[in-house]
């Protein structure tokens, strides 16, 4: 077996190799433990044409430097300082890191992955052991959501935990693709639902859509998508693009939103993304357009320069404070840029000049008068801290998960211990427990490792010296309850400096009273609007349906709401029920009128030949037929329905019966002038009386039974018309209606028989004749009355009725005793009994 010393020798010859180019850091400081950054330093990386043939050289970045992303990666550098002098978290402590560009690209990404798993030296010496020497703890980054995937992908099989401040895709909650990853930037599935609730309280329902063809922009806009349509909000149009994809597809997707109809357009698109898609925009004029844009491009002060863009709106991380930190961004001398290669040609493209030791000629020297803080440039911008927070955040995180590690308290005081061996797996623990206050901002992670989502509502508005300046104009806080998350505190300003909210939808809004149609053929928000089918209402803008009113109500004219529907009767204040009235009144006058010349002239030979005793019986029976009418006049009630019919009923038998009674008495009279004839005294006044009472009692029991077994009642007749309700009387029993009409006209017609036969009897005043007549119009009224009582509708049966009451009584009163009154009021000389008893007489 080899000895010690061997095992030393053997181990001092083992040497692990890197494959491949070793790719600096952009910043870097050793300590006691490291932490990575990645940012997305520069937008491009160098495209490299491969022959196969050679080793092909590290992959270069190209494009200019994106200040703002520097300036995260400067905060970080700020919080390990500040961290590093504290004396309450990490004592004794020093962190050091390594700062990475991406170029905005994945092969780069995955290449400084790969990198921070690894020592910076190509060649080093482990004891025999070539895994995990020079790795770092922990990572801050990447900017991107796609390079993120890609990192944490390789970071996560080492358990080295992964705090990103700016990838948002919400693919990256899943804990069982990505156990290592955490950020302290909300997921996009939050914000997909606030852009989603945001163009639904503006009511925005006809948008276009565009994305960044990456994971960000896909995972973001299908978020939002799904969002809207839970919202009703519907989607004209739905592009996508990268910024390295052929000028034409950029072109093409800028052709789209010229076209468009849709006025609002939501845009889940990537700075780079976005800056360039402007680019094209503003080669063309269009019409405008109001954006909402999502928080990667929205917060971008450099995106301000498109003026056509002024009046957007979208969410943004809160702003926040870090003392120190502008101090720390401004203070750059030309003499410590020299010292970083990063900072030189940064400095050297924001003042268009070379430090002496660049070999960049085509410029003149910087003079040392240049100042950092007289650049209008997003680094410089330290007015609001958004994003940058989440990039102090993050490294405040680790540094407290370190501190659990390493550190603890005694007597008070944290003492940490440098030379523990901490392990990735310890850090990636801590980080998942990790809570605490920083500048009056609190820092958790929750099982999926994201913060609480709390957004600002942004506004991009222009001020009196006519630069765009970024407003935060209202508050989006998920942790509320439903309904109270989304708030707006100050007035909006939007597209072409409006006050007035644009108006973005596929149709008009269709107004209270209208149902939505869809047109054939597109989608849910471009409809037509119909008028709600007749007894149908909709009360409510966009209604889908028509609801039927309850029974008793109808719609108004606009068909938004429900009135109650109008009662109608026949009643004394209508021109028909007065009428009507007046001429029921009238009959029962003249009925009495004519009983007072009868009782005044009850000696006189007329009315003792024509049996006074029946007459003044018939009067009387007439003028309750006319009074009869009166109690169907008014509105239907229990009583009135059951006596209007009886009434009716009784009446007219007594006044036929009457009338029968004189047509045989008539009949009787010239039977008795036959030689031998004693008919006379089976017929006298009690037979008649007798006569007259059978015939109503008969009438009186039908009435009697019907009202018991099934009486009229007054209903709502819902359905003569739509519209109203028409108050009525229900017959109970037809039967029993049509039995007390049938037994009416059964008598109408004998006596009308009777009439005819005894018509051409040789009396000169033969008072058969007028009783033909009468029974001639009485069954004629009462014929025509069956048809028309049956179809008339509402009211108007009612009138029909009353119509035939009077009509009848008026045949009976003018054809019976009309030619008496006038012979005993107006011809005296024919009142005599040689007249009445001269058979001769024409």
């Amino acid at each position: 077996m080899p000895t010690e010393a061997q095992d030393s020798t053997v181990a001092s010859t083992v040497k692990c190799k890197l494959q491949g180019s070793t790719r600096l850091p952009a910043f870097s400081v050793d300590g006691d433990y490291v932490i990575g950054g990645v940012f997305s330093i520069h937008y491009f990386m160098q495209t490299v044409n491969h022959d196969y043939t050679t080793m092909p050289e590290p992959v270069r970045c190209s494009g200019s430097i994106d200040s703002r992303e520097l300036r995260f990666s400067r905060a970080m550098v700020f919080a390990i300082e500040e961290i590093n002098n504290s004396t309450e978290l990490l004592p004794g402590i020093r962190l050091g890191y390594q700062i990475y560009d991406s170029c905005s690209s994945v092969p780069v990404a995955v290449h400084v992955a790969f990198q921070m798993l690894n020592s910076l030296d190509t060649v080093f010496y482990t004891g025999g052991n070539c895994s995990q020497s020079g790795m770092v703890i922990t990572v801050v980054g990447e900017s991107g959501s796609t390079p993120s995937i890609s990192m944490s992908r390789i970071l996560g099989s080492f358990n080295i935990p992964q705090v990103s401040h700016y990838a948002t895709c919400a693919c990256l909650s899943d804990k069982q693709q990505y156990p290592n990853f955490f950020r302290t930037i909300p997921s996009d599935r939050f914000q997909a639902e606030a852009l989603a609730k945001l163009v639904k309280h503006f009511g925005w329902t006809w948008i276009g859509a565009v994305r960044s063809d990456s994971d960000y922009g896909n995972n973001g806009m299908a978020s939002f998508l799904e969002a809207a349509e839970k919202e009703g909000i519907c989607v004209e149009y739905s592009v996508s693009f990268y910024r390295t994809h052929p000028h034409s597809r950029i072109q093409r997707v800028a052709n789209v939103i010229r076209r468009s109809t849709a006025v609002v357009i939501v845009a889940f698109v990537a700075p780079g993304d976005m800056k360039i898609l402007l680019e094209e925009l503003s080669r063309e004029p269009f019409l405008p357009r109001q954006w909402i844009g999502s928080e990667a491009w929205v917060t971008n002060t450099e995106l301000m320069r498109y003026s056509f863009c002024a009046g957007a709106i979208g969410f943004g991380i809160q702003k926040s404070i870090i003392p120190g930190l502008r101090n720390f961004l401004l203070n750059l001398s030309p003499s410590q840029v020299a010292t970083s290669s990063m900072l030189t040609e940064f400095w050297e493209e924001s003042f268009n000049c070379r430090l002496k030791k660049s070999p960049v000629v085509d410029k003149k020297i910087c003079d040392g008068t240049e100042d950092i803080q007289n650049l209008q440039i997003p680094y410089t911008d330290t007015s609001q801290f958004r994003v940058t927070n989440m990039v102090y955040k993050a490294v405040y995180a680790i540094a407290h998960a370190i501190h659990k590690t390493v550190c603890h308290r005694t007597n008070g005081i944290a003492k940490c211990d440098k030379l523990t061996k901490l392990e990735s797996k310890q850090i990636l623990t801590e980080l998942k427990k990790v809570n605490f206050s920083r500048n009056d901002y609190n820092v958790s992670f929750n099982p999926n490792g994201d913060p609480v989502a709390i957004y600002e509502l942004v506004n991009w508005q222009k001020s009196e010296t006519g630069k765009t300046d970024l407003v935060t104009v209202g508050l989006y806080d998920a942790s509320l309850p439903m309904g109270q998350e989304f708030q707006i505190n100050r007035n909006i300003t939007w597209m072409e400096d409006s006050t007035q909210v644009p108006v973005s939808v596929c149709s008009d809004s269709c107004p209270p009273g209208t149902r939505k149609v869809l047109q054939k053929g597109k989608p849910i928000c471009c409809y037509d609007c119909i008028l709600c089918p007749e007894g149908e209402t909709s009360n409510t803008t966009d209604s889908t349906d028509c609801l039927p009113c309850h029974k008793e109500f109808w719609p108004n004219r606009k068909r938004d709401t429900c009135i109650p529907k109008p009662v109608e009767f026949l009643s004394f204040q209508d021109l028909l029920g007065i009428i009507l009235a007046a001429f029921s009144v009238l009959g029962a006058c003249l009925a009495i009128m004519t009983a007072a010349v009868f009782f005044y002239h009850r000696t006189s030979p007329i009315v003792r030949a024509n049996n006074s005793e029946l007459s003044f019986l018939l009067l009387i029976s007439l003028t309750l037929c006319f009074l009869c009418s009166l109690t169907f006049i008014g509105a239907p009630s229990e009583w009135s329905c059951m006596l209007r019919h009886t009434a009716f009923g009784i009446t007219f038998v007594l006044c036929i019966s009457c009338v029968l009674g004189k047509t045989i008495v008539v009949l009787m009279a010239f039977k008795a002038t036959l030689p031998g004839s004693n008919v006379m005294k089976w017929f006298g006044p009690p037979q008649q009386r007798m006569t007259v009472v059978s015939f109503t009692f008969i009438q009186v029991l039908i009435c009697t039974i019907w009202l018991v077994l099934s009486p009229p009642f007054p209903i709502k007749n819902l359905t003569a018309y739509k519209e109203k309700i028409i108050l009525e009387c229900d017959l109970g029993s037809a039967v029993g209606f049509w039995a007390v009409l049938g037994y009416i006209g059964l008598l109408a017609s004998f006596c009308f028989v009777l009439a005819v036969l005894a018509r051409k009897l040789p009396d000169n005043f033969n008072e058969a004749k007028f009783i033909t007549f009468s029974m001639l119009i009485f069954c004629a009224v009462w014929i025509t009355f069956i048809p028309a009582y049956v179809s008339s509708p509402g009211k108007f049966t009612v009138v029909v009725e009353i119509f035939a009451i009077l009509a009848s009584s008026f045949g009976l009163m003018l054809c019976i005793f009309a030619p008496k009154c006038f012979i005993i009021l107006f011809k005296p000389e024919k009142n005599t009994k040689k007249y009445v008893m001269n058979k001769n007489v024409s």
